[in-house]
């Protein structure tokens, strides 16, 4: 077990290592941020001075030895638009976009994984064909429609829920938190819900493929020839079987609806990580752009790992190297 965790450790770190070279040669190969540093009407000497204070003057390849040093220490710069540090700047959005990602894919989880079951379970009931064609429009329509029919139905026409911001908050451990409060719920739901429609219905296709698998195996046939209950056969056997796949879906929909909630927040106006990439593409904001893809990436890489100790935890197979 040992062997396995620093066999993927290490890649994680050899991952990391080619994602920061191709993040900085992609960014940096946009636009020139000394428009946005300084003023049009600026002197060749002021610009010639900003040039080399933010060490615009040096070599592609010295410049990306000094950001990977200020990587390793934590230092992602300071922001060119907010004039704030890069890391306090992403860390004052993040719980905002990691609230509104939990809910949606957390949810999607919950209400996905037994419906595909029960889909999977009873494949010919009118009740399960409903559930696999409600299932079909998650995966048809887009996020902003969904979004926008949302808003006119919920918070125009019925006045229900409001259509944007993220209500009343409250901070524990120094971060904020509405999904503590009742008026950050109601804020929440329909974010959430667009957000999740598309992992439900991913979640209901896996689970039921695995069911309807599962349910023809030689030993779901012997666990019935003894008698045992169906209820204690699904929950006991079938459920443990078929969790891989669905973790394996869990781990890459959290870390890909975190990456590109951008849509959502920006039609919710939700204050998250979203709103403030779009706004740093277009003002050239590079030290925020760069954070945010290395955190993207670090996300993915980190919620991968869990993925694979998810693995060893659940198949002793993948523990012993056997497969």
């Amino acid at each position: 077990m040992l062997g396995f965790l620093i066999q993927r450790l290490l890649q994680a770190v050899a991952v990391m290592v080619v994602i920061s070279v191709l993040v900085f040669v992609g960014v940096f190969a946009i636009g020139n941020p000394i428009d946005v540093l300084i003023a049009p009407d600026a002197t060749q000497d002021i610009r010639l001075d900003t040039i080399r204070r933010y060490g615009f003057d040096q070599p592609l390849w010295k410049q990306y030895l000094n950001f990977a040093a200020s990587l390793v220490q934590g230092d992602f710069g300071r922001s060119f638009v907010f004039n704030m540090p890069v890391l306090q700047l992403i860390l004052s959005r993040l719980p905002a976009t990691l609230e509104l990602t939990l809910v949606a894919v957390i949810g999607a989880t919950i209400i996905g994984v037994p419906l595909g079951m029960y889909a999977g379970y009873r494949p010919n009931a009118v009740s399960s064909r409903a559930i696999m064609g409600l299932s079909v429009l998650g995966f048809s329509l887009p996020t902003f429609w969904i979004g926008i029919l949302f808003i006119m139905g919920f918070a125009v026409e019925l006045g229900w829920l409001p259509a944007g911001g993220r209500g009343d908050t409250v901070e524990v451990w120094g971060i904020q938190w509405s999904v503590l409060t009742l008026n950050g719920w109601s804020h929440l739901v329909l974010p959430a819900l667009t957000l999740s429609l598309f992992r439900m219905a991913l979640m209901i296709r896996m689970a039921r493929a695995g069911m309807r698998e599962a349910m023809l195996s030689d030993y779901v046939r012997f666990a019935r020839a003894q008698g045992i209950s169906d209820s204690k056969v699904i929950f006991g056997h079938v459920l443990k079987n078929i969790s891989i796949p669905l973790v394996t879906v869990f781990g890459l929909e959290l870390a890909a609806t975190m990456a590109f909630a951008v849509v959502t927040e920006t039609i919710f106006s939700w204050p998250g990580l979203g709103k403030l990439i779009i706004d740093s593409i277009q003002s050239l904001d590079r030290p925020v752009m760069v954070a945010y893809l290395m955190l993207v990436a670090f996300l993915f890489i980190m919620i991968n790992f869990s993925v694979d100790i998810a693995y060893a935890a659940l198949d002793p197979r993948v523990r012993s190297g056997r497969t």
